[in-house]
């Protein structure tokens, strides 16, 4: 009998070692190495790889016919937003997120959504029972004679549902739960991650199929499996949310096919996840009026133009090195802006600790939120509240200068459709820019000339 040769195979880049080793040398991982059994190779005859079906000789590029195919509208404007206008045909899609916060809820929607259309969509689920998954389908009123329901973890056998029923949209939940029979490593691990993905990728290049694959996170947020999983795929879609918010968002964070600054936010109810049209409306909808440390800043997301609320809470404190601690913004902006205050302004914030916060759950990584972190700090500071109609953005330099952003066309348009009174913003946007009618704009250079105008003083 021969001996089984086995191998250490660590689970979060795949290095593969002799012998079990307690850190990985590749990705400096501790205690991700798992045994496995070494598989046989197999010997493809003529084709160097599965991936080729037939010869093909080099084409210069210039005789190469391209084909403009219509993209695949979801019927979900906020969907297609973030993929760049719609579903490309034999594309391959990858949504991650944490657990509960609607993946699934998302995908059999539009999977619903297609079937409108007439598209013929098989959804295949390794998570759930067909009762399980029509149970969520008669809360979600997502029922349709051509949206097919397969539980299957077995690639083969999904390969033959696929060939009998020759479906337009594919979905897959998720490829931690599928394997196939032919590797014997167990379902989740790096090798069967990655030969189910390059498996569903040749599909859905040679069939034409529109594949959708969910992929489960780690504790730090990232998709389980190597990376090679997130190359593979034509997108990269992470499903964001606090679980106990209602409101959920669609981030693009690789998109062959489009932009990946677009984001598209959906509401959970009970009937399912629900678009959110005015963002802006919704996240201002609960904002105190005429309170010290509160502000609205201006952000864009992609093209969307964001008006968000930023609070500051600024206390003193009996402790020799005070608090830091930023919510929604990167933390070490907020130590930055408070350095400037200090030095620029000469503010005694040495022995104050500082909480920021974006209301809603929305993260805000541009530097046009800058100005509006300053003047909150300071509002908090001198418990001194500003105006109850201003919308402020700008991006402040470690000299204490106020510096030019982009699109305050879109940013000033969507202040004053909410009724926003005045705008202070960078003086340096306004040079060859008419203000529209109805709400003043005022330009600022410094952040001393900011806080002047913010609170009058």
């Amino acid at each position: 009998m021969a001996k089984v040769k086995t191998k250490f195979v660590c689970q979060e880049c795949g290095y593969e070692s002799a012998k079990w080793l307690g850190k990985c040398p590749g990705c400096m991982a501790w205690n991700t190495f798992v045994e496995e059994t070494e598989a046989p190779a197999v010997k493809t005859k003529g084709a160097a790889s599965a991936f080729i079906h037939k010869k093909e000789k080099p084409s210069s590029i210039i005789n190469i016919e391209s084909s403009h195919e219509a993209r695949i509208s979801t019927l979900i404007p906020e969907l297609d937003r973030v993929l760049g206008g719609g579903i490309v045909p034999g594309s391959l899609i990858l949504v991650g997120g944490d657990p509960g916060i609607g993946k699934s809820t998302l995908l059999l929607q539009t999977s619903h959504a297609l079937t409108r259309s007439g598209l013929k969509v098989l959804y295949i689920s390794g998570e759930e029972s067909v009762r399980q998954t029509k149970l969520r389908a008669d809360r979600l009123n997502a029922l349709s004679e051509h949206l097919f329901v397969l539980c299957a973890t077995n690639l083969v056998n999904m390969e033959e549902a696929i060939e009998q029923i020759e479906p337009d949209f594919l979905v897959i939940d998720s490829i931690q739960t599928t394997f196939h029979p032919d590797i014997t490593s167990a379902p989740g691990s790096v090798a069967q991650v990655r030969e189910c993905t390059a498996h569903c990728m040749r599909l859905a290049k040679h069939k034409g199929i529109a594949t959708v694959l969910v992929g489960h996170v780690t504790k730090e947020g990232a998709i389980a499996g190597p990376r090679l999983l997130e190359h593979m795929v034509d997108c990269v879609l992470y499903f964001e949310g606090e679980r106990h918010h209602a409101y959920r968002m669609l981030r693009a964070v690789k998109n062959r096919f489009g932009s990946t600054n677009e984001i598209g936010i959906f509401e959970m109810q009970e009937a399912g996840l629900k678009e959110v049209t005015n963002p802006s409306e919704l996240f201002l909808s609960e904002r105190p009026l005429g309170v010290a440390g509160s502000i609205v800043v201006a952000s864009m997301e992609g093209t969307r133009p964001v008006l968000v609320e930023m609070q500051a809470l600024v206390a003193a404190t009996n402790f020799p090195s005070p608090r830091r601690m930023a919510t929604g913004v990167d933390h070490n902006r907020l130590s930055l802006i408070i350095a400037v205050l200090e030095k620029r302004m000469g503010f005694f914030l040495q022995n104050q600790d500082a909480y920021l916060n974006v209301a809603g759950g929305v993260k805000l990584d541009e530097p046009a939120v800058d100005l509006a972190i300053a003047i909150s700090i300071a509002s908090s500071f001198r418990d001194q509240p500003t105006q109850a109609y201003d919308v402020v953005f700008g991006e402040v330099g470690l000299t204490g200068e106020v510096r030019a952003v982009s699109r305050i066309d879109a940013r000033v348009k969507e202040a004053k459709k909410l009724g926003f009174k005045r705008a202070i913003v960078p003086d340096k946007c306004l040079k060859g820019w008419n203000p529209p009618k109805g709400i003043e704009v005022i330009g600022v250079s410094t952040v001393a000339e900011a806080l002047t105008a913010a609170f009058g003083r």
